[in-house]
């Protein structure tokens, strides 16, 4: 009699559970419309009225927080997402960022961010050394006259720069070959011809694959599962960097390399400009005045950071932070790694024992691949 009393128990038990999942939307947000459930949990139930008592609570409030999501599998019903590639996509739910990233192996963390960005500063061999490059910041002014279009430094910011030796090593003749592909002004289409896009391949390859520093990013970006293998990793850097998007008269006329490494003009100013290789070159041919600065890093070696104020064959750039002295292989580790894990935010990077702030933005108007954002700017925050 006892044991038919206990049998008949755990029988109500376990048809009660079963009802109870039946009924619940717990575990099945976004799920298609399925009759073998008495009620639904998909947006069509608000439709035709069949949703579960907790689809509201479980399904919409729940949709926008990553509170027991972390890692979940995609779906496309939910408004934003609390994977690993959410950052990639921009689609990440508001406290993705704070619930997530200590609890999801797959997400890179502050301190990760930091420890590799050490690494990098470590393995960058191809960095100027004092004397291969010395610069004369000369007028330091404050935030308040940056504005003010006065050139307060007779001399030049780069005294000397060896070419031979920097210049003839395979990432700076690779950049150097890039560089000169563009036009300045926003509005005016781009073409590259089959040589100029087998330019950028090389700059990537020789930057990201022949070199420690780029394979030690990749290693890093294909342990958290980003990127599967070398080629996906260089083919997504070929779209994220140099894809085409317009900025002005909707034409193809910009890409995140023209405007951080190239330099645009748009609205009549200096839009970008921030790669010190580009800087000396235009300034060396006379077209570039530099006026002062307005910050000057605390690293006693390069790489270093500026804020600097200039004009560009007639037009003015009221700030543009650079890393100084750095290889190209370094400032584009940097930029890509900060905009792969904390796009279109701060990024916080340690050189030296020393804290180095990335601030990054994506592109929102246009996208590519599966609504990947191309890399709209990324420069140091100078303060």
């Amino acid at each position: 009699m006892k044991i038919a009393a206990i049998l008949h128990l755990c029988m109500t038990l376990f048809h009660q559970g079963y009802s109870n999942n039946l009924t619940s939307c717990q575990g099945r947000c976004g799920y298609g419309t399925d009759s073998g459930y008495p009620c639904q949990c998909n947006t069509a139930c608000e439709r035709y009225n069949d949703c579960c008592s907790d689809y509201f609570t479980q399904c919409k409030d729940a949709a926008t927080s990553c509170n027991g999501r972390c890692g979940e599998n995609y779906n496309s019903q939910n408004p934003c997402h609390c994977n690993s590639l959410c950052s990639q996509y921009n689609n990440c739910c508001n406290d993705y960022t704070q619930l997530c990233n200590a609890a999801s192996g797959d997400t890179i963390t502050d301190a990760e961010l930091k420890s590799l960005s050490e690494t990098l500063y470590t393995l960058d061999s191809n960095k100027a050394s004092a004397s291969q490059l010395v610069i004369d910041p000369q007028a330091l002014v404050p935030d308040s006259q940056t504005s003010s279009q006065s050139d307060l430094s007779p001399g030049k910011l780069f005294k000397s720069l060896d070419e031979n030796t920097l210049f003839s090593r395979p990432t700076y003749a690779a950049l150097l070959n890039v560089l000169d592909n563009y036009k300045r002004m926003t509005g005016q289409a781009e073409s590259f011809s089959s040589q100029q896009i087998t330019e950028q391949e090389t700059f990537l390859k020789e930057t990201m694959l022949n070199t420690k520093l780029g394979r030690e990013l990749y290693g890093l970006l294909y342990t958290k599962g980003i990127y599967g293998s070398e080629s996906e990793f260089i083919e997504d850097l070929k779209n994220m960097w140099f894809g085409l998007y317009s900025r002005n008269n909707n034409v193809l006329d910009s890409s995140g390399f023209e405007h951080i490494f190239a330099g645009e003009i748009k609205g009549g100013k200096v839009s970008g400009f921030h790669n010190w290789i580009q800087f000396y070159l235009n300034e060396k041919r006379g077209v570039l005045n530099y006026y002062s600065h307005s910050f000057n890093g605390p690293w006693s070696n390069y790489p270093d950071v500026l804020g600097l104020q200039f004009m560009w064959d007639g037009y003015y750039k009221q700030v543009g932070s650079a890393v100084i002295g750095s290889s190209p292989e370094f400032d584009l580790a940097i930029y890509t790694l900060c905009y792969i894990a904390r796009p279109g935010k701060q990024c916080r990077l340690s050189l030296g024992g020393t804290e180095l702030l990335i601030q990054t933005y994506t592109w929102d108007n246009s996208s590519y691949g599966n609504g990947k954002k191309y890399i709209a700017s990324a420069y140091p925050v100078s303060m």
